[in-house]
């Protein structure tokens, strides 16, 4: 057996110990076979934060994919879409429940092909189906009773939401051309009109730098969030509060987010999103589970979370830092890891890292759907990573603090304040 013995000159909380003691113990049982004693010696300065996060740090998505989305051969959507999941499942909304109040990221590769049945749409509203369209799909649509049935889950589950929009409308064909604002504007107002609460409004998914699938210019994204800005402060008037501006919900590159947030200036953008998957590809069989426990793998996103807090600090000040979408692997993630107990010492550790860079939000991809989710696509029973979420939603304060670790890289340690009075310490 391995023997482990962590030091520390502060009070800890036990549960949330035992659990991440846990994950550590099983970790050196998958590197070695040896038996040894190893002293760890864990400092924590408790005198002061050095970073925080907020209430709403930890969010889940739901996607748009149809079941047909297939990845190396393997379906494994199902009806997890935001078109047909099925919202009175008792299992599903007490799940969600228990991680209340969740901030629900709705969006998704397919967002930009999505239309909402509402106002003067002048074109077919269907289901998304096989096409040679952006990511092998048609434009889909969600009518506005589908919507009213969300709207009624989230109040019901305690659920708040930050809507990924349509940023490729009247432009599906050439980037180049300005946004076609006017299907956006309709829907907002419709969600407005009806006080359906929406914590953020998104625009576009992978759409800067080089894009996934398609991108947009500097220039031209930085004109769309300035109109969707003036739509949002317009629609919502006289609102106690309004929904924040969030963009561009892509992957991190350093000279186009700081050129995009000296173009968009002050008062426009309100959260400054990226997503990561740091681990590869879904379909690494054999791979990724050995990734999972490369300390070095896990270490690759560190400069990301860095460089992202410098430029905005440097070129965007106003704005917070969110992970709008992680699922460790891309291509839905793997089967039988992704959604295992070995996933959560990829997840709890990037949800301590990031949260050491001031990352206000981070979105799991995703709360069901693919091989990543939270809960089972089927029985919407939780998969091991949902207990993660659910601990760190119960004890995790948002006051991060310094913590330093004398021990091998296998050995992983971040510490906050609890929500009580008692400092402890966690390991992932």
């Amino acid at each position: 057996m391995i023997c482990l013995s962590v030091y520390y000159g502060l009070k800890v909380f036990s549960s949330a110990l035992v659990l991440w003691n846990l994950l550590l113990f099983v970790e050196a049982l998958e590197t070695t076979r040896d038996i040894k004693v190893e002293k760890v010696q864990v400092s924590v300065n408790g005198d002061r934060s050095i970073a925080t996060v907020s209430e709403n740090f930890i969010c889940a998505t739901l996607d748009w994919w149809p079941p047909e989305k297939c990845d190396y051969g393997t379906c494994s959507w199902g009806h997890s879409s935001l078109l047909n999941l099925d919202l009175r499942n008792s299992i599903l909304q007490n799940a969600v429940k228990g991680l209340s109040p969740l901030l629900l990221r709705l969006g998704g590769s397919l967002q930009d092909q999505v239309i909402y049945n509402v106002g003067n749409i002048q074109r077919p509203c269907g289901t998304f189906f096989s096409a040679a369209g952006l990511f092998g799909f048609s434009e889909g649509c969600i009518n506005m009773s589908r919507w009213q049935d969300l709207n009624e889950f989230f109040y019901l589950t305690g659920s708040q939401v930050a809507f990924g929009l349509n940023a490729l409308y009247g432009r599906e064909q050439d980037t180049s051309l300005r946004w076609d604002s006017s299907n956006t504007q309709s829907f907002i107002q419709y969600t407005a009109d009806n006080l359906y609460p929406v914590y953020a409004w998104e625009l576009g998914n992978e759409l800067s730098s080089s894009g996934v699938g398609a991108s947009l210019s500097i220039s031209q994204y930085a004109a769309d969030i300035k109109e969707l800005r003036i739509i949002i402060d317009r629609i919502y008037a006289g609102w106690t509060e309004k929904p924040l501006v969030v963009a561009p919900d892509g992957f991190f590159e350093k000279s186009w987010y700081a050129q995009f947030l000296q173009e968009t200036g002050t008062q426009v953008l309100d959260a400054c999103t990226h997503h990561i998957y740091n681990l590869g590809p879904g379909i690494s069989t054999n791979v990724l589970d050995t990734r999972i426990l490369d300390p070095d793998v896990l270490n690759n996103v560190v400069g990301t979370f860095d460089q992202l807090q410098q430029t905005i600090q440097t070129h965007g000040p106003w704005a917070q830092a969110w992970v709008g979408e992680s699922g460790g692997a891309y291509n839905s993630g793997q089967h039988l890891v992704s959604d295992a107990f070995l996933s959560s010492f990829w997840y709890v550790d990037q949800l301590g890292m990031a949260a050491c860079f001031n990352t206000q939000v981070y979105c799991r991809q995703s709360l069901v759907g693919g091989n990543y989710g939270l809960l089972n696509r089927t029985t919407f029973q939780p998969n091991p990573d949902y207990y993660s979420a659910f601990l760190w939603k119960e004890l995790v304060g948002t006051q991060v603090l310094a913590t330093n670790v004398i021990a091998t890289p296998k050995l992983r340690a971040y510490a906050h304040c609890s929500k009580g009075d008692t400092i402890y310490i966690h390991h992932a």
